[in-house]
């Protein structure tokens, strides 16, 4: 049978849209102050998972919901299931917006909203190309699980326990619409690491704060320390100015009283998988502040960030640079800076994505050499490297669907992003970018052009269909 896939979506791209908004006016950052047996990562993430399978529901889809951690639709009967992963969870929104994020707008043909384009611009593009075989009732063979997770951006937490608890084998093979075309068949590892200073002061400046970063996988956008300085504001602040110019960063000084002042630099954040598109006010921050005198915790606490790590986005600074020849060379992304001079316990999360032929205990084994540092400690939710090779009948699929639709040359790649894909053995990541695309995931003013979303959800429907025919 031979359907036009496009023609078919773009009977529906209306629809399409008016439930994509749905679920963009959603707030769904995991919020873990308002987490409950109900709403373990927050009352965001829930609503957004329940909106999605209301939706599914709508359209004749039996759906499951595991305890609001994670849920599923399926479609199709077969001894063989095909997974797509996808997620309603988003990173903070953080400042810097030209609209609101939650209130998504059209302009110049692009999609302004957090989740746009990471993931619910994408996922909606995938549900639709399902919705499509679905309603044309065309013959398939296997059976379509459609699992949506809540905690993606953050420790998967989420397909942790949906897995544990959701009563039916993984699926046999699949992919997760939360990257780029034209395919994503290789994963670097991911894990984050934790610095421990502590917080007595020993030099003649005085750190009592340090904060910056909202989540491990993305670039802090700004960071503000307080301090206590034996010089006059004045000279800090003429020094603060040069900074400013030279780096070309913003920020500010506020005069507290009594010689403490309150410093802030504004730089820019990106996806903690590519530290170097971003501008990481922490250290940025800490490099200014490496010029005074700060001893101790605080001591380390400073120069760590504000030299060793500052512009070093491979670890070569901080010795543990690594590359091979697959998979291309390690990264690394300051995430998250948290010091209180009244805390015996301050740190820096250090999120890592690495090739076959280092680990974490590997970089773990450098890093407790570090200065200043009294421990390092990981995050118990390690990713190790993942590849698919070119040769699996999924792999040359996808490729061969993309080949068809776009007439450009499929290609194998690899990147330190972690998706969903990752999750099944014979998993990969597939769309919904397409090259060329301007990466604002994790950014402020994030969009997807609606054009994206259709030639995208034509390929997700010819895929499927091709993979469970």
């Amino acid at each position: 049978m031979s359907v036009n896939f496009k023609e078919e979506i773009e009977k529906r791209k209306d629809d399409m849209l008016e439930d994509l908004f749905t679920l963009l006016r959603i707030n769904s950052e995991r919020d873990d102050s308002k987490a409950t047996k109900e709403a373990p990562f927050g009352p965001g993430p829930v609503k957004a998972l329940d909106a999605i399978l209301d939706i599914a529901k709508r359209d004749g889809y039996a759906t499951k919901n595991v305890d609001n951690y994670a849920g599923h639709f399926e479609y199709g009967d077969g001894d063989e299931v095909l997974g797509i992963f996808a997620h309603m969870d988003v990173v903070p929104a953080g400042s810097g917006w030209d609209s609101n994020p939650y209130e998504p707008e059209i302009r110049d043909g692009k999609i302004y909203a957090r989740g746009s384009s990471d993931d619910k611009g994408p996922t909606m593009a995938c549900y639709y190309g399902l919705k499509v075989i679905k309603e044309l009732g065309l013959p398939v063979s296997k059976k379509v699980r459609f699992v949506i997770g809540t905690d993606e951006e953050s420790g998967w937490g989420d397909m942790d326990y949906y897995f544990e608890h959701v009563g039916v084998p993984k699926p046999d093979f699949g992919f997760s619409p939360d990257a780029e075309f034209p395919i994503i068949n290789g994963e670097k590892g991911n894990v984050t690491e934790y610095l421990h200073f502590d917080g007595i002061n020993a030099g003649t400046f005085r750190l009592h704060s340090f904060n910056g970063g909202l989540r491990e996988n993305m670039v802090p956008e700004s960071a503000t320390a307080v301090v206590t300085s034996i010089l006059p504001l004045e000279d800090i602040q003429e020094a603060f100015e040069t900074f400013k110019n030279d780096f070309k960063v913003g920020g500010e000084i506020k005069d507290l009283g009594e010689d403490k002042f309150e410093i802030t630099v504004v730089g820019k954040s990106a996806h903690g998988a590519s530290p170097h598109t971003g501008v990481n006010g922490a250290t940025y921050l800490a490099h200014f502040l490496s010029g005074y005198d700060f001893q101790g915790g605080p001591g380390g606490f400073i120069n760590i960030a504000g030299k060793t790590l500052f512009q070093d986005h491979d670890g070569k600074k901080l010795g543990v640079a690594y590359t091979d020849e697959k998979m291309g060379a390690l990264s690394m992304n300051a995430g998250v800076f948290k010091f209180d001079e009244n805390s015996d316990d301050n740190t820096i999360a250090l999120n890592f994505r690495f090739p076959k032929g280092t680990d974490e205990n590997k970089i773990k084994d450098v890093l407790v050499k570090l200065d200043g540092v009294y421990k390092v400690t990981l995050t118990e939710h390690i990713m190790p490297p993942h590849y698919v090779p070119m040769d699996d009948p999924l792999v040359k699929t996808l490729l061969d669907v993309y080949e068809k639709h776009t007439g450009q040359e499929g290609y194998e790649q690899i990147i330190g992003g972690g998706t969903f894909g990752r999750l099944l053995e014979r998993g990969v990541a597939y769309g919904a970018m397409f090259p060329g695309y301007t990466d604002t995931m994790h950014q402020a003013n994030e969009f997807v052009p609606v054009d994206f979303l259709v030639d995208a959800a034509a390929i997700y429907a010819d895929a499927i269909y091709q993979l469970i025919k």
